[in-house]
């Protein structure tokens, strides 16, 4: 196996169409507790285009290989990390703004951080899961505690984390409640939405009233959605946002219904994956996968996804933008039990 692998840098914030180089660096070796993973397949998420605009321009030193989701295949293994061998087909999310990112070839990462692939998940499909499948499970799981019964309003259904919420909250018995635009409706509600409001055609917070309101507001998209929860809660709800809103935010009228409210940035984790390949091999969880760019292709896959908010792009994709790292079209590798 050669020492050198291709990676794709960020070498300058900016732009997509000149922001990245494809260069050849020294492949990684595995550490204790470590496995080398041959990456087939990671995706592009809003972290990246932001991350590589400059929004985080002070945890990235420059030139840097950014991206965070990976599926790939075991080809080393360091020192004590037992829990896999070489020929293992894994899935996981690495550690944002820790160490070399996933646009390349082989990834180095802590066993600890990684699962076995679902096996009716192609590398594609869990490469576009990972971040996206963690974000919505810690959210709607470990943050807001959701529970069978309960309504759950999912901002953005069609969008990647929002596509992941959907599903995730029916799996867990919720009534789910999700804003689309009209030609998304269809989409969404065979995720698993109940009832699906278009944001774009007026208020949706009479709508959701009329419900008699939700127990839990997911926010994937930003804006006044904090502001506006507390108008939609029952009493004693939870909010939880994954959006780093630099505006104020007025949540005076939290206080009123004895609000609950969540801010999250993804922590990767085994236990995470388990749950969600569960879900997955029960048929209740899907990746939603729009498009697929090769790792040469990256800047693209950049502009595509940058092209608007959770399914409102002219042209952009429902649920994930994947990237193929190696071709996927060899012979398969053994899948470990």
């Amino acid at each position: 196996m050669s020492t050198s692998m291709r990676v794709v840098e960020l070498v300058r914030f900016g732009a997509a169409d000149a922001a990245f180089a494809t260069r050849e660096l020294p492949r990684p070796t595995p550490g204790p507790g470590q496995v080398l993973v041959r990456v087939l397949a990671t995706s592009v998420n809003p972290l990246d285009f932001q991350t590589r605009r400059g929004d985080y321009r002070d945890q990235v030193a420059l030139p840097a290989v950014i991206g965070n989701d990976v599926s790939g295949v075991v080809v080393e293994t360091g020192p004590g990390a037992g829990d896999f061998q070489p020929g293992d087909e894994v899935w996981y999310l690495a550690p944002v703004f820790a160490g070399q990112g996933t646009y390349a070839e082989f990834h180095v990462v802590d066993q600890a951080l990684v699962a076995r692939k679902p096996a009716r998940l192609s590398h594609v499909e869990a490469a576009g899961l990972a971040l996206v499948g963690v974000t919505a499970w810690e959210a709607l799981v470990e943050r807001a505690g959701v529970r069978a019964g309960e309504r759950v309003l999912v901002h953005g259904g069609a969008g990647g984390v929002g596509s992941a919420a959907v599903q995730v909250a029916s799996a867990l018995g919720a009534e789910v409640v999700t804003t689309a635009r009209e030609r998304d409706h269809e989409f969404v509600t065979g995720l698993g939405a109940d009832v699906a409001i278009d944001f774009s055609a007026g208020d949706y917070v009479p709508q959701v009233r009329a419900l008699g309101g939700v127990d839990v507001v997911l926010d994937t998209v930003g804006g006044d959605t904090l502001t506006r929860s507390p108008e939609v809660l029952a009493d004693r709800g939870r909010v939880v946002s994954i959006v780093d809103i630099p505006e104020p935010q007025n949540l005076l009228a939290a206080w009123g219904v004895n609000a609950t409210y969540h801010f999250l940035f993804v922590s990767p984790g085994r236990a995470k994956l388990q749950a969600l390949g569960r879900l997955v091999d029960q048929g209740r969880l899907r990746p939603v996968i729009g498009a697929v760019f090769p790792l040469a292709d990256i800047a693209q896959a950049h502009t595509l996804l940058e092209g608007g908010s959770a399914g409102e792009g002219r042209g952009r994709p429902r649920g994930k933008i994947a990237v193929a790292v190696h071709p996927l079209d060899e012979p398969p590798h053994r899948t470990t039990p």
